[in-house]
């Protein structure tokens, strides 16, 4: 590898307009155990995970009460508390792990606010800066969850919301209670579906946060498009799909997530790929 590129050649990002990140993100799902549960097999390459990203520009975190559950919060104020200036910690709500490799929506109003409480014990933060709705849970009423989350902002426990797995419509429902300022859906070069929502948080200005971002299945094969643009860069097919997801949207902020030091530099390299028209075209 020739000189390690940062996060900031990724461009920047206001989240809701006052809160600006690095596009390349980290995802903080990958540093903890097997089935996303209990904690990572190796925790000093955890923790030199997490304060390597900083060092590399990343400003912009996610992770969820629901990645351990907890052990990913409490990883990141291990070993990032207290906080460099600029750091925004994305965590989210509503998400029950009965088991290892097990999840289920839980948007009750009084779980998604006890999770609220808890993430800010565990992170050691006084405010959460974008709080996520990991499900929309069908056995709760919309409005009860959207509700709670308007409540939790105007007491000043959140300053922004986002919403994750979401359709048109129902971010507009959410709308009408809060500002929503990103959303998160699996999506990457080979899986689009919700391009019509990324087509509508552009048009609104809020953040996309394309999880499973590195899926790029039969186009890494060889002779495949991605095989072939990675090789004219000297590049790998992680970090060409990186460079697409940066490519298709200024809203677009990937968010990559591994549990060793080497791969997250690798990720944050994709931040000095810049791919021309022709190869966006034929990656698309």
């Amino acid at each position: 590898m020739g000189m390690i590129v940062g996060a900031e050649r990724s461009g920047t990002f206001a989240l809701g307009g006052d809160l600006p990140v690095h596009r390349l993100g980290f995802g903080a799902m990958r540093i903890t155990g097997a089935g996303i549960w209990g904690p990572p097999a190796d925790h000093r390459e955890a923790l030199a995970v997490l304060r390597r990203a900083v060092e590399l520009g990343v400003n912009l975190i996610d992770t969820a009460e629901a990645y351990g559950p907890y052990v990913s919060e409490e990883l990141i104020a291990e070993a990032l508390y207290p906080y460099p200036e600029g750091l925004v910690i994305a965590t989210k709500c509503g998400m029950d792990r009965p088991g290892p490799g097990a999840w289920k929506p839980n948007g009750r109003p009084e779980r998604l606010r006890e999770g609220c409480e808890g993430s800010l014990r565990r992170l050691r933060l006084e405010r959460i800066d974008l709080y996520q709705l990991h499900r929309i849970d069908p056995a709760v009423p919309e409005e009860e969850q959207f509700g709670t989350l308007a409540e939790l902002q105007r007491e000043g426990k959140i300053r922004h919301i986002g919403l994750s797995e979401v359709n048109v419509e129902q971010i507009e429902r959410a709308r009408r209670y809060f500002p929503v300022v990103s959303v998160q859906n699996r999506y990457n070069l080979e899986q689009r579906e919700w391009d019509p929502v990324l087509d509508y948080c552009e048009r609104e200005g809020i953040a996309f946060i394309p999880w499973n971002p590195l899926e790029v299945g039969k186009l890494a094969e060889a002779g495949g498009a991605v095989a072939e643009v990675a090789a004219r860069h000297g590049a790998t097919p992680a970090q060409v799909a990186l460079a697409w997801l940066l490519r298709r949207s200024r809203v677009v902020l990937p968010i990559p997530g591994t549990s060793r030091v080497s791969h997250l530099e690798e990720n944050v390299g994709a931040a000095g790929l810049e791919l021309s028209e022709e190869e966006f075209e034929r990656l698309s």
